[in-house]
């Protein structure tokens, strides 16, 4: 099998550029590193692609390795012809490769086993063959025996029926055409076990759509049900076909008095042993197809959250609400560091308004607060009244904003918590998270479990390793895309650069701790285990300010500072210009990017990458990301009227819509019939989570709490 040709007609790339690709993955090189550094070798591949690659590679190296075990296995059995040798070899899915196997596997004690030991496969190739002048019955007379338990001709037929059904049930070109049967003309079906209860799934409680028209959230919201034992769930396939099928294939002569036992042994092979068989198979392909594109959503949407601009330069009151325990709340300053934490209580059963009034002002006063982030959860509706009388009280020019605090409990009672904030108790720790979120969401959210951020969809309904492999790279990108200061970064956001673990991020702490601050990337290689390898493929994505070298503070990559330096000696240009914050024009000056780039001894990617850096050293992507909707006064849902304009925050995406926040505590659906005056495949096509967005009310229900929006 040719993986590289393979993958590259799957990705619409060169095949050069996959087996380079291929070379630097086993060379051990990370995709953020491969995708930053190495566009000359892979041809400018990017992180989606390069991410795909890898899959699709590890995949197909699986399917040869499995290729390999079962050929041996068959051939061990004396059984390999080089028609079935050839036909494995083609294979390229595990599926096509588990059907040919399927005869050769080792199995359990079948009744086809039993048959078989009984003396029965004389008469069942008899039957299959359709050429004996006796009649079925005579030819099986002589297979009884009492030894053998056979007591009857009867008996002798059921037990050659058993070897022909497993026969048919093993064939693999049989099993790909039921499949295929089963897929295009099938039904997914599903009914209530109680007709009469209450659930969130009444919606499936007398449900049928065609196997190839289901889509991803209806499958797994099915799934779900059956899970948790509401819904019955089944795949009607279209037997007459099938049977049909069968015995056009199986069936030479019709009139044969054979012809009524080889029909009976196929409706027994489809009943029995292949229907059961393909039903789960096409399931698990709806389950694994619905969870991909899952899977995909979610790591959009959370690519988007983790991307949304800092807030910078601001000093930020974080405000974790609550009703009974009060609402707990952290000043944070610019940097990230935590100057005071206190309890208020201005919701039920308390309602101490005033006196939390009394305590903000101070606080407002004291430390120069110019912005409180206030978390979504429990409370956040009466606290975000509370915020806004007193900001209509004080003269300070404050602002507040809304901010979806998933995950902040997970991360304020994690061993990293605890860590970070050892005499903090939960609801400290979560309102200083709930600040530190708004002031730079990346650096706060790596924090937490990915899967705890809750921007996806059934997310804990699904197969939890690939989840966790998605959205672990989806993370490791936004991280290298926008780099780190190496003197300030936590351990949790250090190992998610490329190159770095867990146990060379704390070393990285560690090192900073007993050294102070790094002076230049070089003497990174002086950190415990932290050899030349990782060395290379971190060392682009690690800023230093202020260092021995300006350009440890830009995402060029130590490899390229010789040529770098010759660029900029070429171009007239000094350290002390590029320190005032870039090289601004510098582009216009390189006309012949071909021809300097092979003159600096570099690829043309690398030049353009090294000018693009030089105009703005240590550009962050998420400066062109919406910023977020800064507040000052309130809305009620019972304020929002039908046909009013709004100004929303997309708070998530799914199969079907979005949600937005409109500032009522309660986020609107806009259903993807609402999203553009155009057809659209999915919401992603249209909006992202972060995006600020103009929508329409149509319809408010108070009772159930659902508000429909249109962005038509």
């Amino acid at each position: 099998m040719n993986i590289g040709k393979i993958i590259a007609e799957e990705l619409n790339v060169k095949v050069w550029q996959v087996e380079k690709t291929v070379e630097l993955i086993d060379e051990g090189n990370t995709i953020p590193f491969i995708s930053r550094y190495r566009k000359e070798v892979t041809g400018s591949l990017n992180d989606e692609q390069l991410r795909t690659l890898d899959e699709r590679l590890t995949y197909l190296r699986n399917l040869e390795d499995k290729k390999g075990t079962v050929l041996s296995t068959i051939e061990e059995q004396g059984k390999l012809t080089d028609e079935l040798k050839k036909q494995i070899e083609d294979c390229m899915t595990m599926v096509a490769l588990e059907d040919l196997y399927r005869p050769y596997r080792p199995k359990r004690r079948t009744r086809a086993t039993i048959a078989k030991e009984k003396g029965l496969e004389g008469l069942a190739n008899i039957i299959s063959l359709q050429m004996t002048d006796k009649t079925i019955l005579e030819e099986a007379e002589a297979y009884i025996s009492e030894e053998k338990e056979v007591l009857t001709a009867e008996d002798a037929i059921a037990g050659a029926k058993d070897i022909l059904a497993e026969v048919y049930a093993d064939e693999a070109d049989y099993r790909t055409k039921l499949r295929d049967l089963t897929r295009s003309k099938g039904k997914l079906i599903s009914v209530a076990k109680d007709p009469e209860a209450k659930s969130v799934y009444e919606m499936y409680y007398e449900f049928e759509e065609e196997v190839k028209k289901l889509v991803g959230y209806r499958i797994l919201a099915i799934n779900r049900g059956e899970a948790e034992k509401i819904l019955t769930v089944k795949i009607e396939a279209p037997v007459a076909d099938i049977i049909k099928y069968l015995k056009k294939q199986i069936i030479a002569i019709e009139d044969h008095d054979s012809a009524t036992y080889l029909a009976e042994a196929v409706e027994d092979s489809y009943e029995r042993l292949i229907a059961p068989s393909i039903e789960r198979e096409i399931r698990n392909e709806l389950t694994e197809m619905a969870e991909e594109g899952a899977i995909n959503v979610f790591g959009k949407n959370l690519h988007q959250l983790l991307m949304q601009p800092p807030v910078a330069g601001q000093t930020v009151l974080g405000w974790d609400p609550a009703f009974r325990t009060g609402c707990k709340l952290a000043v944070v300053d610019p940097t990230g560091k935590v100057l005071d934490t206190v309890v208020i209580y201005p919701t039920a059963p308390q309602n101490k308004v005033a006196e939390a009034k009394a305590i903000l002002k101070k606080l407002i006063d004291k430390y120069g607060i110019t912005l409180i982030s206030l978390g979504n959860g429990t409370a956040s509706r009466e606290s975000e009244m509370v915020i806004v009388d007193l900001l209509k009280e004080i003269k300070a020019n404050v602002k507040y904003v809304i901010v979806n605090e998933a995950g902040a409990s997970v991360y304020s009672a994690s061993k990293l918590a605890t860590e970070e904030f050892p005499n903090f108790d939960v609801g400290q720790r979560s309102a200083a998270s709930i600040a530190r979120r708004l002031q730079d969401p990346l650096a706060e959210l790596v924090k937490i479990d990915p899967k705890s951020i809750g921007v996806g969809q059934y997310q804990h309904d699904m197969n939890q390793k690939n989840l966790g492999n998605a959205l672990t790279g989806v993370v490791e990108d936004c991280v290298n895309s926008v780099g780190v200061d190496l003197n300030t970064a936590s351990a949790s956001l250090l190992e998610y650069i490329s190159g770095i673990n867990k146990t060379l991020a704390k070393n990285i702490v560690t090192y900073r701790e007993e050294n102070g601050q790094f002076k230049n990337r070089k003497e990174l290689l002086k950190v415990s285990k932290l050899g030349p390898k990782a060395f290379e493929q971190c060392a682009g994505f690690l800023r230093i300010t202020g260092g021995d070298e300006i350009l440890d503070n830009t995402s060029v990559h130590p490899e390229s500072y010789e040529a770098t330096k010759a660029l900029m000696t070429k171009l007239g240009l000094t350290d002390d210009e590029l320190k005032k914050g870039g090289l601004k024009g510098i582009s216009k000056k390189v006309s012949n990017t071909k021809k300097i780039a092979e003159e600096l001894g570099i690829g043309e990617p690398t030049l353009i990458d090294i000018i693009s850096e030089l105009e703005k050293p240590g550009r962050d992507p998420r400066e062109e990301m919406p910023k977020p909707i800064l507040k000052s006064d309130v809305l009620e849902m019972k304020d929002l009227k039908e046909g009013m304009e709004l100004k929303g925050t997309v708070r998530n995406v799914i199969d079907f819509g979005a949600f937005i926040d409109i500032g009522v505590h309660q986020d609107g659906l806009v259903h993807i019939s609402k999203m553009s005056d155009k057809y659209i495949k999915h919401p992603l096509e249209v909006v992202s989570v972060g995006d600020i967005v103009d929508v329409t009310v149509l319809a408010v229900d108070l009772e159930k709490k659902r508000i429909q929006l249109s962005m038509i």
